[in-house]
């Protein structure tokens, strides 16, 4: 069954064009499209969606919001999809915030066809787009302006990682993908993706976005200064 993808962006330009680059594809189908957050989730409620592609800053309802209604508040409708953000980069200082509200990752808006394509599938497949040389640009960047909050204490829930598993987060929450972690703790890369399975567990988190985040939060690792 081809993967059922939604397009949320105000700049109709930019959906004709990733509209084309799905449309060629034979495990993928374009079902909906909307120019706001608040059009986006009227239509979620009667179409069943796998994977939306947001863009951030829109009218009427950003990027974020609609993010955190879809994932957190269960607006998404029958299908309950995942949410992949699209980020200029230099003007969306909010994307991290929407990692925090339930997407399962970001791209750049000009990321090359065939990266889009690989995010989408694995989104859908369950796993978070969290690509290394993006995050480690990005995390820098938006960790300085995120809204104002009372952290979380560093030991929060980290008392219950081994030594080996804390040290694979900090790697984690620097942008590193298994093959990178497994080849600087010289280990194999399934041994990596069992310890990252196993943080997940152990802290409750619903995906490696989630614990990027919370690496953040809780002064594991900061902005800047790894």
């Amino acid at each position: 069954m081809a993967i059922r993808v939604m397009l949320v962006d105000d700049q109709a330009l930019l959906r004709t064009g990733f509209r084309m680059v799905l449309a060629a594809q034979p495990d993928m189908e374009v079902v909906a499209e909307a120019g706001d957050g608040l059009q986006a989730l009227d239509i979620l409620r009667a179409t069943s969606v796998d994977v939306v592609l947001m863009d951030v800053r829109m009218p009427y309802l950003d990027g974020v919001e609609t993010t955190h209604r879809i994932c957190e508040r269960g607006e998404g409708g029958p299908g309950q999809p995942k949410v992949l953000i699209l980020t200029t980069f230099d003007l969306d200082e909010y994307a991290f915030t929407a990692l925090k509200a339930g997407a399962s990752g970001f791209m750049l808006k000009d990321v090359p066809p065939g990266e889009l394509l690989t995010a989408i599938r694995a989104v859908h497949s369950g796993d978070a787009v969290v690509a290394p040389s993006t995050t480690r640009r990005l995390i820098d960047r938006f960790s300085t302006v995120l809204p104002a909050a009372t952290p979380a204490p560093l030991s929060h829930g980290m008392e219950r990682l081994t030594e080996r598993e804390r040290e694979v987060l900090t790697f984690v929450a620097q942008g590193m993908s298994n093959g990178e972690i497994a080849a600087h703790l010289v280990l194999s890369e399934a041994t990596v993706k069992t310890h990252v399975g196993r943080i997940l567990t152990k802290l409750e988190l619903r995906d490696r976005v989630q614990a990027v985040v919370l690496a953040y939060e809780t002064g594991l690792v900061r902005a800047g200064g790894r």
